[in-house]
């Protein structure tokens, strides 16, 4: 329960639409037990009056009416406020999730894979709703109105009241305790099954030629079959405790009604009540279990939903992997990018980077090559402080970038990678990702820049046309022109392109690198690609082999350590 407790200030955003939730689904509930009630007595007092023209119709069935409308209007209410409140807590948890994962990416924990994660950004935070709005309304509402019942059977029959408070007691708290510590454990286990069978099918999906052309298809299916029985076996275990204790809660609802009915025609026969009153509280009993048969179906529930927010919550108490200085400097103006003797490996036995050495003065153009592995993706991530060096330092505006937040750099440097998407939405929300309070008229500039304008002008919409998920409406080209438009539209004097023309063929390739020089004019830029590069599209190129720079070839030699500071010095933006 510590891990539910977690997530209190989340719910507490919500707490007024929850008391309306609450109250509505009272008023619904205490509507249903008055109407049957009221029902049950009108039926016994008209068929038992044997002077039916002096008896009363139009009362009672005016109250009938009533009641019905009320409970009509109020379940609609409920689940109007209720499933607004469902969705509006669900969007505040994932937004409060991608917060706190945001800066623990890359995560520190190496066995939470892809389908894990999609399991705990879903399943997980899904589950939650059940514990705030599906338990504990019913349990207070069950408390309150079955509260109301036993004072006034006590006040009728004594006897009567004292059985029904017994029995509706132990089946709001003692039937639910005993269901939670039954399926604590099976919740734990369908949970972890649920996102062991995530993981296999994402892994079955994106590593299937892999798995082909190492004949492991069957293996994959072996596991994929392993966690789904899993997963149906701790289901099926916490259905049979909710269904052992749906029928224990039905047992608790006869035993009350048997009492009820035993002192109540004891009453009869002492003339404290009459009949039609009798059937009336006898049908409200009944009613009033209502909310209990809610409280289980949500408590089988509950150990699922512990586990998942202990999954949550230890994406949010995680150590980032990388963190703000204590104390963080300011980052001065200028765009100068210095790579110091920078060592770094995954595994620090056996580097990537060995005393890299690399200055890009401001507005200068670099490539960097070099076959998949060498190093490429890994520089620019040191750059934006995705990881920090092992040995040496990088500095942008002659400022080690560790002695400066993190946002403070972010502005400064603007990422354009290989597998940066292309949002389900318009043109124009997926430019404003790149600055929020951006006017059209700075839209068009970048659409133009990235020589995408025409095409936008020449949809119906403009910049109000959708591109579809991922960008399907879209060419690759034209979707890696608007990720470049929105990388532009950054305010970022330096940027940062890993692999920018993946999955573009040949011609469309040159045509991206040829326009980028234009687009990005007066930027320090870095480039990482495997592409050939057209005439003009930088100023220097290196070659990325055994950790270290080498000068590609028909491009300027590689600026030595001692050479940097008279050029850092003479760079104009700085």
């Amino acid at each position: 329960m510590t891990a539910l407790w977690y997530f209190r200030p989340l719910f507490r955003r919500h707490a007024g639409r929850m008391a309306w939730t609450l109250l509505l689904t009272m008023l619904t509930l205490a509507a249903g037990i008055a109407l049957l009630g009221v029902s049950g007595w009108f039926l016994t007092a008209a068929a038992l009056s044997t002077a039916a023209v002096s008896f009363n119709l139009f009362g009672p069935s005016s109250l009938i009416r009533g009641l019905s409308l009320v409970r009509i209007l109020s379940r609609y209410g409920e689940k109007l406020v209720g499933h607004d409140t469902t969705l509006r807590l669900l969007a505040d948890l994932r937004g409060w999730l991608f917060a706190s994962l945001f800066p623990r990416v890359p995560y520190a924990a190496r066995d939470l894979r892809h389908g894990d994660l999609v399991s705990r950004l879903t399943a997980d935070v899904d589950s939650l709703d059940t514990v705030f709005l599906v338990a504990i309304g019913p349990v207070v509402t069950a408390l309150a109105l079955g509260s109301a019942m036993a004072v006034l059977l006590f006040s009728l029959i004594p006897g009567a009241g004292l059985i029904y408070g017994l029995a509706l007691l132990a089946a709001i708290l003692i039937v639910p305790t005993v269901l939670v510590g039954v399926t604590r454990q099976r919740g734990r286990e369908a949970v972890s099954a649920s996102a062991e069978t995530r993981m296999a099918v994402i892994d079955g999906i994106d590593g299937h030629s892999d798995l082909i052309a190492f004949g492991q298809t069957a293996a994959a299916r072996a596991a994929f079959a392993s966690a789904t029985d899993r997963l149906a076996l701790a289901r099926r275990q916490v259905g049979s405790a909710g269904a052992w204790a749906a029928g224990a809660v039905q047992g608790l609802a006869g035993v009350s009604l048997l009492g009820v009915t035993a002192f109540g025609i004891g009453a009869l026969r002492d003339g404290v009540l009459s009949g039609p009153v009798l059937v009336g509280l006898l049908l409200g009993v009944i009613a009033s279990f209502e909310a209990t048969a809610a409280i289980v179906r949500s408590i089988a529930k509950l150990g699922a939903s512990m586990a998942a927010a202990e999954r949550l919550k230890a994406i949010a108490i995680g150590r980032p992997p990388i963190a703000d200085p204590v104390r963080p400097v300011p980052l001065p103006d200028g765009s100068t990018v210095t790579f110091s003797n920078v060592t770094f490996g995954h595994d620090s036995a056996r580097p990537v980077l060995r005393g890299l050495d690399l200055t890009v003065p401001a507005g200068g153009r670099v490539a960097i090559l070099g076959p998949s592995g060498s190093g490429k993706s890994t520089l620019l991530a040191l750059l934006l402080r995705l990881q920090d060096p092992q040995g040496g330092s990088v500095s942008v505006a002659h400022t080690d970038i560790r002695a400066v937040a993190q946002r403070d750099l972010h502005r400064r440097v603007a990422l354009l990678s290989q597998d940066t998407p292309v949002f389900l939405g318009t043109i124009r929300e997926n430019l404003l990702i790149g600055r929020a309070e951006a006017t059209d008229a700075d839209l068009w500039h970048a659409l133009d820049a990235a020589r995408l304008a025409d095409f936008v002008r020449g949809t119906a919409e403009g910049l109000d046309a959708l591109v579809g998920e991922t960008g399907r409406t879209l060419s690759a080209g034209q979707a890696r022109r608007l990720c470049l438009a929105r990388t532009l539209l950054s305010e970022a004097p330096v940027l940062a392109f890993d692999e920018p023309t993946a999955g573009l063929d040949r011609e469309t390739e040159a045509e991206f690198l040829s326009d980028l020089a234009r687009a990005t004019r007066g930027r320090t830029i870095l480039l990482s690609t495997h592409a050939g590069l057209p005439e003009g599209a930088v100023d220097r190129a290196y070659r990325l082999r055994d950790g270290k720079l080498e000068p590609a070839d028909g491009f300027g030699p590689l600026l030595r350590p001692e050479d940097r500071a008279p050029q850092q010095r003479s760079a104009p933006a700085d």
